[in-house]
């Protein structure tokens, strides 16, 4: 493993600091433009749809978001295995939460951490596995698409209209500036052939130095993760799995419309957009922290939900999958503490 000089530790540490600032500054102004509206009333209101809340659903989305970690678990290992690479699932299933974990801190850190994880417990090279976890990104991105275009085709009538009269007029009143799109492109135009041509003129060094080497030896290590997708031994196992972790996430929204009295006869189909709108949200800030409620607070909105009840909705369901992460992802980061195998000792069983 490689160690970084002293006077760059220091360095690593402030910029870590500073992107953790950024994203949950994000998070708590997002928070605040959600509430800075509400009236004395409207902030009652809220209380109250808390305290009438059936938490009995809360539970259950609890006990799904568990199970679609294991799940998730046991994928990783099918991808793993077309490389002689075996783990335990119980190091696996902890290695995926504490990724969760780590990303509510520092988004894209958990990617790193559950692959160092296996590294250290199972021996499974750090390369390798993590272009697993790439090649597992990209599947659920298709998935996250299919998804998408589902809703779109399915809930047009509602989510098509508010596009049709909040996004597209904004979009296009952009484009049609023809001196914004002159700018964009002589930009793009620009920054290509700089970048080509500083990367030609200084290819020899470029390849020469460690932080070169290092990137091929990761790209290595991502083939060999995407060449583990075509080796898969249980083909239709690892598609059940995959259709199976969304199906899981569905259920983890729709169960919740179940909390309140006033959502609770909202479709399936509100369901799906609130699953797709506000997984948008969790990509873009940690966790989606402040985010995700507004989300699904503007999303069911459009199924005729009150402002009040939409956003206790997002609350409890946001604080249902983040209270999940957080115990389970600090409790399976304890139990690794005590794994008696640990700092690389442990074997990995190859065939």
């Amino acid at each position: 493993m490689t160690t970084l000089p002293a006077e760059a530790a220091p360095q690593k540490t402030i910029a870590t600091l500073v992107k953790f600032v950024l994203f949950l500054g994000l998070g708590i102004f997002i928070i605040w433009l959600s509430l800075r509206g509400l009236t004395p009333d409207e902030q009652e209101q809220i209380r109250h749809s808390f305290r009438i809340a059936n938490y009995n659903w809360v539970v259950a989305v609890i006990i799904l978001g568990v199970l679609s970690h294991v799940l998730r678990a046991l994928r990783w290992r099918l991808l793993l295995q077309p490389m002689n690479y075996h783990p335990s699932l119980k190091n696996t299933f902890f290695a995926v939460m504490v990724g969760y974990f780590a990303n509510m801190a520092f988004p894209r850190l958990g990617e790193v951490t559950r692959c160092g994880i296996l590294t250290r417990y199972e021996n499974i090279p750090f390369n390798k596995s993590f272009g697993t976890v790439i090649t597992e990104r990209a599947i659920d991105m298709i998935l996250f698409v299919a998804l998408f275009f589902l809703m779109v085709f399915t809930q047009a009538g509602v989510i098509g209209n508010y596009m049709e009269h909040y996004i597209y007029p904004k979009m296009a009143g952009k484009f049609d500036n023809p001196l914004f799109s002159q700018v964009i492109l002589l930009t793009a135009i620009g920054l290509f052939i700089l970048s080509g041509t500083a990367v030609f003129l200084l290819r020899k060094k470029i390849m020469a130095s460690k932080m070169a080497q290092k990137i091929l030896h990761l790209l290595y290590g991502f083939w060999e993760g995407l060449k583990s997708l075509s080796q898969i031994r249980h083909p239709w196992l690892f598609v059940f799995y995959s259709l199976a972790i969304w199906t899981l996430y569905f259920f983890m929204i729709y169960l919740c419309f179940f909390c309140f009295p006033d959502t609770l006869d909202l479709s399936p189909g509100a369901g799906l957009s609130s699953l797709v709108l506000g997984s948008v949200g969790i990509m873009i800030t940690p966790g989606g922290i402040g985010l995700y409620p507004a989300i699904i607070q503007e999303t069911v909105s459009l199924y005729g939900i009150v402002r009040t009840t939409g956003l206790a909705l997002g609350w409890i369901s946001w604080s249902a999958q983040t209270g999940m992460i957080l115990f389970t992802g600090g409790l399976s980061l304890i139990l690794l503490s005590f794994n008696k195998h640990g700092h690389g000792k442990a074997k990995h069983h190859k065939k």
